[in-house]
């Protein structure tokens, strides 16, 4: 188990990440670490039946491919072959996974909150599960971006369409990378679209940590709409007391990961397997209040001033988009579609729940590869969306501004940054990442964004091939715009 744990260390995020984290820390809270309780494997298993779930009922994929590609990230293969009987209950929609201990772990669809991982021995979820379902018209009907119908005219004079055409192939390139959907809008039209065999553009793929770019977006309506103020104290309940060093710690430093809390992760620089089951894949695989996990852990830094890769921070910012909607006397588990979706032309995305009821944004998130252009899009054209503001002007700059608490700037506001040239595109792009591969990266220069899905066992092969791809869409595509420059004097 210590050597799986040590393994999706280096595999979680992007590679950035690891050299990060490395500049000296101040001196640290006299908290100490509460160890998740429960049995690693355990764990795993739980992780490993939602993983399963949700290829098979919401992706649509077979078992066997499931388990030979999908979802590492919260079950390595040395605890999967732990697995003495695997059950799917096609008429339930569940998953059963049982260990040589007799232990049984599920998880089980819920059509409209995804596949929940039951907290064991539960034979249901804590909260009533909710219909959503989208106010757009068929999208058959509907031009792109608010449908799905593009339009049949050849591509732009300035795009040189056979290098175009070269970077899509690139992207498929070897069959190993596993890449499951590319797509590709230049100045807001789709200039390029393919997916995997048996796939389409309706296809819901796991894309992990990319959904923390969603809750950023929600969190910026949210400040653009004026119920709270990005500079300001986060407002959590249970940080309010007078001597509570956590009452500092400001929305902002949340975005950017670096609140300071105390919560272990495996791409910590200083992570040692040994201690226990990181925080970090607990709030996934323990089937627990995630939310209420992150907001009770102590502070083990002053806020702002490390920047550590880690889900308490949007797990927090979802307790404050939750506690804004109830204030409102609003819905919150359909609150994304009607407040953010509808009005992007998202009709299927799926944002996974915990058992709990809290919408988990850190990373247990489905999409098709043109939902998440779409999302691309909203920042390439600076929150504005048919002509209607979503997003402050500013927020843009924000998320996609070096975070200070980190030594390198590789990361904004839940947005990796391309500073130090991890992809061979100018410096100013930006991007949503999630583990296994999935990228949605934003290239301002000119005017593009490209969307690449893929399945977890060809990561570092499909690592490989978007970068050749991008290559060859700097080729193809004029740069249109000037580069941008973060402001100075970074909060």
């Amino acid at each position: 188990m210590l050597r799986s744990l040590m393994i999706l260390a280096v595999l979680l995020l992007p590679v950035a990440v690891c050299g990060a984290q490395q500049r000296a820390a101040p001196e640290e809270y006299p908290t100490a670490w509460e160890v998740p309780p429960g049995d690693p494997v355990e764990h795993m298993t739980a992780g490993y039946a939602k993983v399963l779930c949700s290829a098979l009922f919401i992706t649509g994929r077979d078992l066997a491919t499931a388990v030979d590609e999908d979802g590492f990230f919260v079950s390595p293969r040395a605890e999967r072959r732990l697995v003495s009987k695997t059950v799917v209950d096609q008429k339930a929609h569940a998953v059963h996974l049982t260990l040589p201990n007799g232990v049984t772990r599920t998880a089980r669809l819920y059509p409209d909150q995804g596949c929940v991982t039951l907290p064991r021995g539960a034979g249901s979820v804590f909260f009533t599960p909710v219909k959503i379902r989208s106010s757009l018209p068929d999208p058959a009907t509907q031009p792109w971006p608010m449908g799905e119908r593009l339009p049949d005219t050849p591509l732009p004079r300035e795009v040189n369409a056979a290098k175009v055409a070269a970077a899509v192939d690139a992207a498929f390139d070897p069959a190993d990378a596993l890449t499951a959907a590319f797509v590709v809008a230049y100045k807001g039209r789709i200039i390029a679209e393919r997916y995997q065999r048996g796939l389409d553009q309706t296809t819901r793929l796991p894309s992990w940590s990319m959904g923390k770019s969603i809750a950023a977006t929600l969190m910026g309506q949210l400040i653009h709409e004026g119920v709270y103020d990005l500079w300001e104290p986060a407002p959590v309940d249970e940080w309010q007391r007078p001597d509570d060093p956590r009452r500092a710690i400001r929305i902002a430093d949340l975005l950017r990961m670096s609140s300071g809390l105390r919560f272990v992760a495996p791409q910590d620089p200083d992570y040692d397997p040994s201690r226990g089951y990181p925080d970090h894949l607990y709030i996934y695989t323990g089937a627990i209040d995630s939310v209420r996990w992150a907001v009770t852990r102590p502070p083990q830094w002053p806020p702002n001033t490390v920047g550590r890769y880690r889900n308490s921070d949007p797990l927090v910012v979802n307790y404050l988009i939750r506690k804004a909607v109830v204030g409102r006397k609003q819905e919150y588990l359909s609150y994304p579609q009607r407040h953010l979706f509808d009005r992007l032309g998202i009709r299927n995305m799926v944002v996974e729940a915990d058992a709990y009821g809290n919408l988990a944004f850190q990373g247990y998130d489905l999409g098709t590869g043109r939902d998440w252009l779409r999302l691309g899009l909203l920042y390439l054209q600076n929150g504005i969306w048919n002509g209607e503001r979503l997003l402050s002007d500013g927020w843009t700059d924000f998320v996609r501004t070096p975070a200070p608490a980190w030594s390198k700037p590789v990361y904004g506001g839940f947005f990796w940054l391309n500073r130090t040239r991890r992809w061979p595109v100018p410096e100013d792009a930006y991007f949503m990442a999630g583990a296994g591969g999935q990228y949605t990266i934003i290239i301002p220069t000119h005017d593009l964004v490209v969307v690449r899905l893929g399945h977890y066992k060809g990561a570092e092969a499909g690592e490989k091939s978007l970068r050749r791809s991008l290559e060859l869409l700097m080729e193809a595509v004029p740069q249109v715009r000037d580069p941008w420059q973060p402001p100075s004097g970074a909060r």
